[in-house]
């Protein structure tokens, strides 16, 4: 992650600032952790029961970031783990101006094999959690911002994951939602990956294999993500608004 920093340098308007990023310890969530981390912001790394290992890896690297760093375990299926999250935190670390809603979970069912429960577990996770964590930054942090993760695919649909891309939709509107119910002082905004990385089980070969799909013709990187959270941070003029980082899939969605 150095060359982010190298390219952007530190923003005096993140550094000294503090972030609480929910499922922190892999993939888009680690990659943000990071690049925080590199821009002065200190880390408050959370993920489930049974990652603690790889949230306290995390924790270092924060750390050889010369940012502060604090580990937080919640089980997102557990209300009386993920009600408590944002206020453990607060205590962990003193003080919280940002709130990253990352972790998810991305599990297949299509129209025919889909059930109430995987529904409810997708809807649990991926919207109801990052509502109530944003509940909670707005009641106990009083002020900041909040980005949360979505999909592209909320303008369109992805036949092999129903349940996910239903719960992606429901947090885009919790994301307005929000936006409008916690001004002037909380800054909602999300960000809409496209071809970032592979799913699990993937190599990069099904990346440049979709790339024909999109209308600039390749694949993006965590970059392009950590670059549009990190505008949505620092301008102090736009909430309520979802950045496509997609190469401009969206547009053949809707």
């Amino acid at each position: 992650m150095t060359h982010h920093l190298e390219r952007a340098g530190r923003d005096r308007r993140l550094s000294g600032k503090v972030a609480l990023v929910t499922g922190a310890s892999k993939r888009v969530g680690r990659a943000l952790a990071i690049a925080l981390a590199e821009e002065g912001v200190n880390v408050v790394a959370h993920d489930r029961t049974g990652l603690e290992a790889e949230t306290a890896k995390v924790c270092d690297e924060v750390a050889a970031c010369g940012a502060r760093s604090w580990k937080v375990i919640a089980d997102l299926e557990k209300p009386e783990e993920y009600e408590s999250l944002v206020r453990r935190a607060l205590n962990a670390a003193g003080e919280l101006d940002l709130l990253i809603n990352n972790a998810a979970i991305f599990l297949p069912n299509t129209l025919a094999d889909l059930g109430f429960s995987d529904v409810m577990r997708h809807f649990q996770i991926n919207a109801w959690t990052p509502f109530v964590l944003s509940r909670e930054f707005a009641r106990l942090a009083g002020e900041g911002a909040i980005v949360n993760i979505l999909d592209t695919r909320i303008d369109g649909s992805d036949r092999a994951h129903r349940a996910y891309i239903l719960s992606k939709q429901m947090l885009a509107s919790f994301t307005r939602m929000c936006a409008d119910e916690f001004a002037p002082t909380v800054r909602v905004n999300g960000v809409a990956p496209g071809l970032i990385l592979p799913p699990p089980g993937k190599d990069e070969g099904y990346l440049r294999e979709l790339s024909a799909t999109v209308p600039l013709k390749r694949h993006g990187n965590v970059d392009d993500v950590i670059d549009a959270v990190r505008y949505l941070l620092v301008a102090e003029f736009v909430t309520g608004e979802i950045i496509h980082v997609d190469g401009g899939r969206h547009v053949r969605e809707l």
